[in-house]
């Protein structure tokens, strides 16, 4: 291992707490920096981090490492250029070990992809309802709520009034509890989740909204549907009226004969034995092996203890 690859260490050991994501990318940062001195053209900052740091060392293994030439593994059998976030992804490491080092950022003669507003892509603007759409769908629903409404159409349409009536994101609706509802369903607590929001966003709180009474229309027909599919199931004996026995499928059984009774002593008598359900095979007797003299029963062994 190098000298620079040493200090290089330590200098990330030294850092702050930083995020699992950013510590992969410093990780492949390193790992690219390893293979580059490696090379001939980086043997000058081998043995120095000033050196490696350096502006003209770092320009040269940018130019090396986004053409391809620093990838640890083959794509496609080869070693294309790397895409433009792994790029920024690499000079955002360099500005976080610059500014850990105590070292001014690198300025590139370019700013990258992202970065400047000159050369950022123009963002499509997705199309917004107008007024008049938005009075047509309050009326749509409100023909709707006219009717009793099974559990999935009184949902959507509670959903629907309530993004109406607090232009909610999507988060911020999954976000929602019932204990930010009123109790009387008049108004409701909104906690706002924009994108790339700063800490002034959490510091204002939350939003206190008033409902309209088509959303209140819409929230007394599916709270109390919601209650009854979340409702945690009856225990086993205690079904409610209409209530169906669910049971997994099991496979049919051949039901066991019955066995008789044992039958009982007579007075006076014996218990009758137990017949065995399986017979014991018949034991054969063994003749007895012939005499060393030939007779037919054994002589036993003489024992010390025996009399003469």
């Amino acid at each position: 291992m190098y000298a620079s690859i040493r200090a290089l260490d330590h200098l990330l050991d030294s850092m702050p707490a930083i995020g699992p994501s950013r510590r992969r990318q410093l990780g492949a940062f390193r790992g690219e920096l390893s293979r580059a001195l490696a090379l001939d053209a980086f043997r000058p900052a081998r043995d120095s981090l000033t050196t490696l740091l350096d502006v003209r060392t770092l320009q040269r293994y940018f130019d090396v490492a986004e053409s391809g030439e620093l990838r640890d593994r083959l794509v496609g059998g080869g070693r294309p250029p790397t895409s433009r976030a792994t790029n920024q992804a690499r000079r955002d490491c360099v500005d976080l070990l610059l500014s850990a080092a105590r070292q001014p950022r690198l300025q590139t003669a370019a700013p990258p992809w992202g970065r400047d507003p000159a050369t950022r892509p123009p963002v499509a603007l997705r199309p917004t309802p107008q007024p008049g759409e938005l009075a047509e769908l309050r009326g749509r629903l409100g023909d709707a709520l006219s009717a009793q409404l099974d559990p999935g159409q009184a949902r959507f349409t509670a959903m629907v009034a309530m993004v109406l009536d607090t232009a909610a994101r999507a988060g911020e609706l999954a976000g929602q509890q019932l204990a930010d509802l009123h109790e009387d369903m008049s108004h409701v607590t909104v906690r706002r989740r924009p994108q790339h929001s700063t800490a002034a966003v959490a510091l204002a709180g939350p939003d206190v909204l008033p409902l309209s009474t088509l959303t209140t229309r819409a929230l007394r027909q599916w709270l109390p549907a919601r209650g009854q599919l979340t409702a945690p199931p009856a225990r086993r004996g205690h079904r409610t009226v209409g209530e169906p026995a669910v049971q997994p499928h099991r496979p049919a059984r051949r039901p066991r004969p019955r066995r008789p009774p044992p039958a009982r002593p007579a007075a006076g008598g014996q218990r009758p034995r137990p017949r065995l359900r399986h017979r014991p095979p018949a034991i054969r007797a063994r003749a007895p092996a012939p005499a060393q003299d030939g007779t037919a029963t054994p002589r036993r062994h003489p024992h010390p203890h025996d009399a003469p």
